[in-house]
This record gives structure tokens, sequence and C-alpha cells, in this order.
């Protein structure tokens, strides 16, 4: 059992930044973001590789958020900049424990945090 706890959520004027954490309680291979708005299904944001050195995007949030992690405290990270005010969602940190897990659709991960709330103000 691996628990997630995200955390860096908040209120951010839009074209501001915002930095998500999600820390894991034990070894994780694949690792993403996912989110979901009111009214809406759950979105593939980003993934990463247990090395990171493989990284995805969504489209829509290419070139302006970066994924990142530091395995030596079981942490990955979403640096989000530029935001808009349709990046507003409750964001979920998700995990797999396999070689196999991870990409861009939930059912790749085992594991999944209790969401945080990103709100970009116009």
């Amino acid at each position: 059992q691996v628990q997630l706890v995200e955390s860096g959520g908040g209120l951010v004027q839009a074209g501001g930044s915002l930095r998500l954490s999600c820390a894991a309680s034990g070894r994780t291979f694949s690792m993403g973001w996912f989110r979901q708005a009111p009214g809406r299904e759950r979105e593939f944001v980003a993934a990463i590789s247990r090395s990171g050195g493989i990284t995805d995007y969504a489209d829509s949030v290419k070139d302006r958020f970066t994924i990142s992690r530091d395995n030596a405290k079981n942490t990955i990270y979403l640096q989000m900049n530029s935001l808009k005010t349709e990046d507003t969602a409750v964001y979920y940190c998700a995990a797999s424990v396999t070689s196999y897990g991870g990409g861009r659709y939930p059912t790749g991960y085992n594991y999944w945090g209790q969401g945080t709330q990103v709100t970009v103000s116009s």
C-alpha cells in the first residue's frame, strides 16, 4: 500500500505560478498528475518515469507546466507557470507500482492522492 499526499494548491491570478508536490510513502515507478474540473472527466496533465528521464505532457499544458521528481524524497512536483482560468481544477497525483504502468490513462496507475484544489482567477 502506497499513500500519496499532495500539497501546494491554492488561489492564484491568471498568469501566476504554483508548485504542487506529491509525497509517496513507498517506492513507485511512473507517476503522474491528473486534474478534474466540475462537470468534467478526469484528464491527464503530465507523467514522469521512475528515473525522471522520460516525461509526457498534455498539449494544453505543454511549455507551461514542468513535472519533476526527487526519488530520495519519494516526491514528485508540478511547476505550473502562466496559469490560465481553464487550469482551475482539483489536481490528483497518481503512482504506478509496476514497471509497466503509468501513461496517459487513469487505469495505468495503482494509487491516487486525495487531490488539491487549484483555482485561477481572472
